[in-house]
């Protein structure tokens, strides 16, 4: 979902999430909504918002417990990074992800005249997001957003996506009954937040609504836009698996402050992953990253993933877009070796380690089981500390050093 990093909760709990499992459930009784909610009204009205759409918008509104607990759920797991990719890029998905680009080849290459943004590309992020469009959420986005928007934990943001909703709701692009979407209110094939959806979402069709629900121009048009105006590069790739040496400093790695041009990481001895020949463009500039660890895949990657990371923040996700666009036009799975045992870290765990950094003297941040960069630059200082390979990720070996050794 672009600007919006909360989404990510709903992906199958693939990366760890961002919200807190200490906060109780907070919809509070039905007269401080109504409350709440008149006095909303009248903030509406004063950013333009029309009787007639309040009124419709409001009748017989309440808030949904179920958004609240969705709100608060954290997944137990950090699923492991080919779990991840197993149910992102999975057999089924890539085969029908190809059947869909060849059958709307002609939208979509029109669409790439326009803004510059490839059809696989534009394909694999209606596959990640909805499914090609098999799953748009079934929760009335007034009525989720109206619940968050009173919820006091993100109130300030959620109001603005709740008056962007009814801007959407003013401006006809979709009916009320229609207008369904995740619990936090993403919407359409693309996912989009009504924000977002006011800033980008494109009448490609020329029917005079932009419809990102049932439209496939619009939904296609409306994600390239996005990723135009957010500063795609036309025609670029957006990484490529590489292999790295036996001895290599990892602290070049997982740092997109870091960028080198291909021809100086091949002089670090970085080469193609399956590939002798030396890199195309060899002045172009890429950062490295090691999403599972020094024991798993490795990508260089470029200006087009940073562009991706802007539509959902994970690196997961955006590793999973750019694996499913090379997937969608016949290149085959990554060359890296997968273990034969994956251990999935639960958050308790998380929790365990970053105790122990704390104890120890390095920084993790709180002790809340979220993998952040600050978590990820104390482990690095503590396996710097012990001479281990200093790559910053929470493997459950880490956690077996760490926490189960006396």
């Amino acid at each position: 979902m672009p600007c919006n990093y909360f989404r990510r909760l709903l992906l199958l709990a693939s990366v760890v999430c961002l919200f807190s499992l200490a906060a109780p459930l907070n919809v509070l009784a039905d007269d401080d909504f109504a409350t709440w909610l008149a006095a909303f009204q009248k903030e509406a009205r004063q950013a333009g918002i029309s009787e007639k759409t309040l009124a419709t918008a409001f009748a017989n509104l309440s808030p949904i417990p179920r958004v609240i607990e969705l709100d608060r759920k954290q997944p137990e797991f950090l699923m492991t990074f080919w779990r991840y990719l197993d149910v992102t890029v999975s057999a089924d998905r890539v085969e029908k992800g190809r059947r869909l680009l060849e059958e709307n080849k002609d939208l979509l290459r029109m669409i790439e005249r326009r803004y510059g943004v490839q059809p696989r590309f534009l394909v694999a992020f209606w596959g990640l997001e909805t499914n090609y469009g098999g799953n748009l959420g079934s929760f009335p986005v007034i009525g989720a957003l109206a619940t968050l928007a009173h919820d006091p934990r993100r109130s300030d943001f959620f109001r603005q996506e709740l008056l962007a909703a009814l801007r959407i709701l003013d401006e006809g692009s979709i009916p009320l009954e229609a207008m369904n979407g995740s619990w936090a209110g993403a919407m359409g094939q693309t996912q989009f937040m009504p924000s977002t959806f006011v800033r980008f979402a494109v009448d490609m069709d020329g029917d005079g609504r932009r419809d990102i629900w049932n439209s496939l121009p619009d939904v296609f048009a409306s994600a390239a836009n996005f990723l135009a105006s957010s500063g795609w590069s036309t025609g670029g790739d957006w990484g490529c698996e590489v292999q790295l040496p036996a001895t290599f400093n990892l602290d070049l790695a997982d740092d997109q402050k870091i960028t080198k041009t291909l021809d100086e990481w091949q002089a670090l001895g970085i080469r193609p992953r399956g590939d002798s020949h030396p890199f195309p463009d060899p002045q172009r500039k890429a950062a490295l990253i090691l999403p599972a660890g020094v024991s798993g895949p490795a990508f260089l990657i470029f200006q087009n993933f940073r562009i991706i990371l802007q539509w959902n923040r994970a690196t997961l996700y955006a590793v999973a877009i750019g694996h499913l666009a090379d997937r969608l036009t016949g290149m085959g799975p990554l060359l890296a070796p997968r273990p034969w045992s994956e251990e999935q870290l639960r958050r308790t765990q998380i929790e365990k380690i970053q105790q122990t950094l704390t104890d120890l003297g390095f920084d993790p941040g709180p002790a809340d089981g979220i993998f952040g960069t600050k978590t990820r630059m104390a482990i690095k200082a503590f396996q710097k500390n012990r001479q281990m390979p200093a790559d910053g990720y929470p493997s459950p070996e880490l956690f077996k050093i760490m926490v189960e050794t006396p």
